[in-house]
């Protein structure tokens, strides 16, 4: 049974910029990728709009080390003066940021965390999300193969393969409690390894790795195992829609992204 949507869920943003300058940024001539245009506009506008639209996100948390290039930008000024928005500075990585604002005390739980790049989030995406992941102490948005190459045969994505399919990462993430604390502290070990799927199994133990490669895991199993090492409720949400995976990484997925956006 799934729980009731908690009243109200901290959303935080990333919006950084990579050590290396993005190729959308650069092809845009902005500062830092989130101001890049996709259908008219920074792509960062549409998932904040998504989040601050629905009714269970109370605030939002932009997550970049250029607040002032957001600020600059007429088109992404309307973020700065949002009162239910606030910008705090990104560090080197996404789980040392975030356990740095676990520190300071001033991160409510639950948290749901998405990107800039996350053009097609939608009401439906985050209804499906927040339902599913709720009572979790950490979960994971993921789309199965079949579900995209079904509708989007053209997209190429980072598979990572188990016996109940091959899965994509969406880019939503669920922190229900303190106790997901020593998950993110490890993704912080790995998280410069996160296109590598056999790095990041292997993180959570020799059996999860040899499972996956041998085809003997599924990937609902590897997050309830997961869950029982670190003594927490971990969840895996597999994503009705495909558009949950697309995101705006490189030229080919903006153009995907635009195509879909002129449809709707």
């Amino acid at each position: 049974m799934i729980a009731s949507a908690p009243a109200s869920v901290t959303a935080i943003l990333l919006a950084g910029a990579r050590p290396i300058p993005d190729p959308l940024a650069v092809a845009a001539g902005v500062p830092v990728k989130p101001l890049a245009p996709v259908a008219g506009e920074p792509m960062i506008n549409r998932p904040a709009r998504a989040l601050l639209d629905h009714a269970a996100i109370g605030q939002v948390i932009v997550l970049t080390q250029r607040a002032d290039a957001f600020a600059a930008d007429p088109a992404t000024a309307w973020l700065g003066a949002h009162p239910r928005v606030r910008f705090e500075r990104g560090g080197a990585g996404i789980a040392s940021s975030l356990l740095a604002l676990m520190e300071a005390g001033d991160l409510p739980f639950p948290l749901l965390l998405t990107t800039a790049d996350h053009v097609l989030l939608d009401r439906a995406m985050l209804d499906q999300f927040i339902a599913e992941a709720t009572g979790a102490d950490i979960a994971v948005a993921m789309v199965e193969r079949a579900t995209l190459l079904a509708r989007y045969p053209q997209s190429r994505r980072t598979w990572l393969k188990f016996r109940d399919g091959g899965w994509s990462g969406a880019n939503i993430f669920w922190f229900g409690s303190d106790k997901a604390r020593p998950v993110i502290a490890l993704w912080q070990e790995v998280e410069q390894d996160r296109k590598k799927g056999w790095k990041i199994l292997s993180a959570f133990g020799p059996l999860a790795l040899i499972g996956a490669l041998l085809r003997i895991s599924t990937l609902r199993g590897g997050m309830a195992r997961v869950g029982r090492r670190f003594g927490l409720v971990a969840r895996l949400v597999a994503m009705a829609q495909p558009e949950a995976c697309i995101d705006a990484d490189k030229q080919a997925d903006v153009d995907l992204i635009e195509a879909i956006l002129a449809a709707r």
